[in-house]
């Protein structure tokens, strides 16, 4: 008898946020965005749990309120150590059948489930460490996904060490190439200069606007339905398009180089 495979997605969520305080909560349509996000994951075939990872600071005392009482699973780790908060939420579902684990943040209320299937799909059939199609971005930033075994993500928890490897996850895992079969899903058109995620008010307006339109007659609207309306009403774009793309990693990436120049001279 095969063995079952479970993949689990974890979402990353936190109420704190410098650019956009409690943005997972703020409402759309009417629904906190962090459950509009769910909604969305949970229709991914490929995906056979969720829970989300928030931390042990009062200021997510509510978060676990609200994705608590409309029946998710979450897990409440460290706040700064995402790694070890990514980890902890794997562990704590006491699954022998995890196999893989997605990785999610709770800032992307447009992600789409079909593309979530197309990244695991990917990572199944090559027999891969770790599939993203974000290294080499083809996608709109929010459309992003993450997959790695159980063993990978074990292995980067017991050995990452830098500021950027605990804030962002994967990063140890495609730092470092020469140690783990890493995959890459890109598509033909490359539309990565698109802002589909939330970090700014002008990005949660984008999104208001794309759910007020899309919503009421398909709430599965995915990707394509979305470039249909912009290319009919290109200027909803216009409104978050001047901000920079992984601006929290390079932050990290200069907290590295601080704390590497620290370590040389002592």
């Amino acid at each position: 008898m095969e063995a079952v495979m479970t993949v689990v997605a974890v979402l990353q969520a936190r109420v704190t946020s410098s650019r956009l305080p409690g943005k997972v909560l703020k409402p759309l349509l009417g629904r906190p965005m962090l459950l509009r996000q769910l909604e969305r994951i949970g229709r991914a075939e490929k995906i056979d749990r969720i829970v989300v990872a928030t931390s042990h600071e009062v200021s997510d005392d509510l978060l676990e309120e609200v994705i608590g009482a409309a029946g998710y699973t979450v897990y409440r780790g460290n706040l700064d150590n995402v790694l070890d908060r990514f980890y902890g939420s794997v562990k704590s579902l006491d699954d022998d059948s995890i196999a893989h684990v997605v990785r999610l943040t709770g800032d992307c209320p447009l992600v789409d489930p079909q593309i979530i299937d197309r990244v695991i799909e990917s990572h199944l059939q090559q027999g891969n460490d770790y599939t993203s199609n974000v290294l080499e971005p083809t996608w709109p930033d929010g459309l992003d996904v993450e997959v790695m075994t159980l063993k990978t993500l074990y292995r980067a928890h017991a050995e990452a060490s830098l500021p950027s490897e605990l804030e962002h996850v994967t990063s140890y895992i495609y730092t470092h190439p020469d140690s783990f079969r890493i995959g890459l899903v890109k598509q033909a058109d490359d539309l990565s200069a698109m802002r589909w995620t939330v970090d700014e008010p002008e990005d949660l307006n984008f999104v208001e606007s794309v759910y007020e339109r899309l919503y009421s007659d398909n709430p599965n609207f995915g990707m394509q339905h979305i470039l249909d309306l912009l290319e009919g009403e290109p200027h909803l774009s216009v409104v978050n398009d001047n901000f920079e793309r992984n601006e929290g990693l390079k932050k990290s990436l200069k907290a590295d180089k601080a704390k590497s120049n620290v370590n040389q001279s002592s």
